[in-house]
């Protein structure tokens, strides 16, 4: 159920970045919070398990328009050099909306039902949505603008991400968030487990270490407005694929199972360090198509975790989960390095 989700939701991030910039990315996000909200209600009033399956994957297309495209709208309307502590901030809500799912799905699992956490969710997006609709009304007409075009759809959607990958600059942040994805995402779907066997807690256990890292990000989050001027974007760069690669380390040969509790902290730390200075250059790599530039971007990173997923798990079973982390710290830390420079040449 949760692939069915992720796959609807990684394709359906190519249809929305286009739809975002031809008719209104905040028009356009209100609409999919309000089909989100119907998508999820369908889900709690499944009535067999491949009816909640197809309302999982109604659910992860409607939902995919949400992150993206807010990124995009918040290019268009905040100037670059004020843009990354608003993008860190938006950050926050994420990282607080994935911990809050973890720990109310739990809560519903041991003392209500599994359809409570699905009503819950519809009447937030559904409350959400009218907020959306009444804010869209106030905004200016350079908060709302749209693109007019002739054509098909279809004809429009393929020059518009036609014209993002024929950027050079854009190239490059799209096969270096793939990489990121996958070097990061593969062997952290693994920390849990080597835990588990190497050290025999819990899995339990283990899953809590790991939610360490949502706080690493919350810092970055909360200090951004000093750390950006301090570091600028190729410090950033630098210091988080070293902060990450280091923390990556502590977790995979760590000789106790406490490494992982500053090794989480920090890797969440030097990820959002990283991501957020890969985020920004996203939402500039094409301002004429940015819902087109932010949603490549977007499934860019989602098929970097689901390749990475996918290779770690084989590395896993040949070479251990210790090898397997070792591996992906030193790989992103490459990766970071290699980006940083090239940003740095870029000026």
């Amino acid at each position: 159920m949760i692939s069915f989700f992720s796959i609807a939701y990684g394709l359906a991030q190519l249809l929305f970045g286009p739809l975002g910039d031809r008719f209104g990315k905040y028009r356009v996000i209100a609409w999919a919070s309000l089909a989100c909200a119907g998508a999820t209600l369908l889900c709690a009033l499944a009535w067999s398990f491949q009816s909640l399956l197809a309302a999982r994957v109604l659910a992860g297309a409607t939902a995919a328009a949400i992150i993206p495209l807010s990124m995009a709208w918040i290019g268009d309307v905040i100037d670059y050099e004020h843009r990354q502590p608003v993008l860190a901030r938006f950050l926050i809500g994420q990282i607080v909306g994935l911990a809050g799912g973890v720990w109310f799905g739990g809560f519903t699992a041991d003392h209500l039902s599994w359809r409570a956490p699905y009503v819950v969710i519809a009447a937030m997006l559904v409350a959400i949505s009218a907020t959306l609709f009444a804010l869209n009304r106030r905004l200016p007409e350079r908060a709302r603008r749209m693109q007019h075009g002739s054509g098909s759809a279809m004809r429009r959607i393929a020059s518009d991400f036609g014209h993002v990958l024929g950027q050079r600059w854009a190239r490059v942040i799209l096969v270096t968030v793939f990489l990121e994805g996958a070097m990061l995402y593969g062997p952290f779907a693994f920390f849990p487990a080597h835990l588990h066997s190497t050290f025999g807690i819990a899995l339990s256990f283990a899953g809590s270490l790991v939610m360490l890292y949502g706080f690493g990000g919350l810092v970055f989050a909360t200090t951004s407005s000093r750390l950006v001027p301090l570091l600028g974007e190729v410090g950033l760069v630098r210091a988080g694929g070293a902060l990450l690669g280091l923390a990556m380390l502590a977790v995979g040969l760590g000789p106790a199972w406490w490494w992982a509790i500053p090794g989480c902290l920090v890797a969440g730390l030097g990820f959002y360090m990283f991501h957020n200075t890969l985020q920004i250059n996203a939402t500039q790599m094409a301002p004429e198509r940015r819902g087109a530039a932010v949603a490549s971007f977007a499934s860019s990173f989602f098929l970097g975790q689901s390749a990475g997923v996918t290779l770690a798990g084989i590395a896993a079973e040949r070479i251990g989960t210790a090898a397997t982390i070792t591996a992906g710290a030193i790989s992103v830390f490459v990766v970071a390095m290699v980006f940083g420079m090239l940003r740095a040449r870029r000026g």
